[in-house]
């Protein structure tokens, strides 16, 4: 079955034959799906009322366990945004009673952002949603082959993830 990165790769060895463009399919093909995940989020989410970034602060929330709360700094961390960025998505959550402000117990200066109920149950939603979509963009693959695919990608983003600083 041809794609559209073989019709690609095809054009450039007929215009360019003396470049080796065979980078171009495998990470031709990476962007392509990296843009149809992107839209398969977006809807997800939607279905949710969720933007992406509201998607991730929430879920970071989730993640961390009961009682579902982090300081900003480790939101921070978490979702890779700047301090300014972060202040601005917690005033937009807690406007929309999905995250509330309390005070951080153990500095009289911090705060700490916990999840509300309403907050958790539109994570959990929007979270079955995405997996539902991304089930379907993997249904075309085995398990054995989603397991190797996952290695390889691993290999491939594991350099970049673990860069100190």
């Amino acid at each position: 079955m041809e794609d559209e990165v073989d019709r690609l790769v095809a054009a450039w060895r007929r215009e360019r034959p003396d470049l080796d463009v065979e980078p171009l399919e495998v990470l031709s093909r990476v962007s392509r799906l990296a843009r149809h995940l992107d839209r398969a989020r977006r809807l997800a989410f939607s279905e949710h009322q969720l933007e992406p970034w509201e998607f991730d602060v929430l879920t970071s929330l989730r993640r961390a366990g009961a009682p579902y709360q982090l300081s900003p700094g480790q939101l921070l961390t978490q979702t890779l945004v700047t301090s300014g960025t972060m202040t601005n998505r917690i005033d937009r959550l807690a406007k929309k009673n999905l995250v509330e402000r309390l005070p951080d117990p153990n500095d009289r200066r911090g705060v700490l952002v916990r999840l509300t109920p309403e907050g958790r149950d539109r994570a959990d939603q929007a979270l079955a949603g995405l997996l539902a979509q991304e089930r379907a963009i993997l249904a075309q693959l085995s398990g054995p082959q989603r397991t190797e695919l996952a290695a390889l990608l691993r290999q491939l983003t594991a350099p970049f993830d673990n860069v100190p600083g």
